[in-house]
């Protein structure tokens, strides 16, 4: 889109003024004396010029009906209104088609070029959005999903069917590190939802005490410190996706009221005593077995049945070692790009290290570890030493002194931040003679947060 103006003008004297004063400010101008021609422009050429400039009445009709026809398209333009007459009927309806601004005859100069010029600005800005979600929608097609492999190929299969369901609610299951968060970014950015939002919420990194807020929003004085009307994740997502990962952290009466949003599309706010009403569909990930947790009790049987009417399942890398032959390579170039490096060469060796390991980390480990290895690679060669990779788990402590003051994690990649926090807690349980109070000391923490960590990772513990 150049910066372009369409002038949309019946009367010759005053449309050739308007033609003269656009192109001597640097616009390419184009001139249409009738709705006709405007149309013709418009929608039979599908010229996108940055604003409209348009008469309100003209001898083919009203300007505003083609307004609402060009609106269908998506166009980006912005419109701006002339008329010798105002009328408010017709002024209500041109802000409400989305007109940037509705001006009388006559106009001084000075405020047209104010008025256009921010139209301008207003199309510009609404045209990189465009390009934006454009992009996205590219980059996060079911082809983003990378892996020769028939496991891999039958997943993009799968979420290229899902992503034109119209589901309310859907569950995404798996280890850590296997991709349900790309999985719902496809399912979002390829499905009919790609121009709405998408919010993503990590339910185990909210704090408790915050959380409720975050997600539904508050009203003035909800709470200590809650100065005006606040809106929450949910009403952020209003016609798009919400992405709830870790679903299972969530406390038993906040998944009360997610189901209430996904069966009643309405909700309160914190301290609110309106009910409002949300159109968004709601993506869950969780890679804890919820089968398991609905029978302790501590998630809720009619949300789990509810978000799982859509389910999928993400499988390991271990189960699609095939793939490391697209993975690596795409994970190799990223960062060579970022790092100014020029690996290129994977030797058999390092191949073969790679398709013996058991990944607990899935793609999320395989990524630090290449990342590793290219930043301190030297030359073109995928440096073999720099792998690291250990055996699953989290080795054990060296010696007796390290096993009564202190214990061992591998920092290579091979265990993940959440298998690191369990080990460290189970530990300090086991020295601590499963004494809640005692760990939680050993740790440095409160005996509130270390019980929560507990229930969190289903640790078991007789205190």
């Amino acid at each position: 889109m150049s910066d372009a103006i369409l002038l949309i003008e019946d009367e010759a004297l005053f449309g050739a003024e308007l033609v003269r004063h656009f192109r001597r400010s640097g616009w390419v101008v184009r001139l249409a004396r009738n709705l006709a021609e405007a149309r013709v422009a418009l929608v039979s050429e599908r010229w996108d010029p940055l604003v409209v400039l348009s008469d309100m009445s003209l001898p083919d009709g009203n300007a505003l009906d083609l307004l609402e026809d060009v609106r269908k398209l998506s166009a980006p333009s912005e419109w701006v209104f002339l008329t010798g007459y105002g009328g408010v009927a017709d002024s209500v309806r041109a802000l409400r088609l989305g007109a940037y601004d509705f001006l009388e005859k006559p106009c001084d100069t000075a405020r047209l070029d104010l008025v256009v010029a921010g139209a301008a600005r207003s199309a510009r800005t609404q045209l990189r959005l465009q390009d934006q979600v454009t992009e996205q929608t590219r980059i996060f097609s079911p082809d983003a999903y990378l892996g020769r492999s028939g496991t891999a190929a039958g997943l993009r299969s799968i979420l290229a069917k899902l992503a034109q369901v119209p589901f309310s609610a859907l569950l995404l299951a798996g280890e850590t590190g296997t991709g349900k968060g790309l999985a719902s970014r496809i399912l979002h950015h390829s499905g009919p939802h790609w121009q709405s939002p998408l919010v993503e919420v990590n339910c185990a990194a909210l704090p408790r005490d915050l959380i409720e807020s975050e997600l539904f929003g508050s009203e003035a004085g909800a709470f200590t410190g809650a100065r005006g009307r606040r809106r929450g994740l949910v009403e952020q997502a209003q016609g798009g996706t919400l992405f709830l990962d870790e679903i299972g952290e969530l406390d038993l009466d906040l998944q009360a009221k997610l189901l209430k949003v996904i069966e009643d599309r309405r909700f309160r706010r914190l301290g609110g005593s309106e009910e409002i009403r949300v159109e968004v569909r709601v993506i869950a990930a969780t890679n804890r077995d919820l089968v398991q947790r609905v029978k302790e009790g501590r998630f809720r049987g009619d949300l789990f049945h509810r978000i799982s009417v859509f389910s999928l399942e993400m499988p390991p890398l271990r189960d699609r070692l095939d793939d490391l032959q697209d993975l690596v390579p795409l994970f190799v170039s990223e960062f060579n790009a970022k790092a100014g490096k020029t690996v290129r060469i994977v030797p058999e060796a390092v191949w073969a290290r790679l398709r013996s390991h058991n990944w607990p980390g899935n793609v999320r480990e395989l990524r630090n570890v290449v990342e590793r290895c290219v930043l301190l690679s030297e030359d073109e060669v995928f440096p073999a030493h720099w792998l690291q990779l250990q055996a699953e788990g989290v080795a054990p402590p060296l010696d007796r002194s390290a096993r009564e003051n202190g214990l061992w994690l591998p920092l290579d990649g091979s265990v993940s931040l959440d298998d690191m926090e369990r080990y460290i807690i189970q530990i300090a349980l086991e020295r601590a003679n499963c004494n809640v109070t005692a760990a939680a000391r050993l740790l440095g923490t409160t005996r509130q947060t270390l019980r929560y960590r507990v229930q969190k990772y289903n640790l078991k513990c007789d205190h």
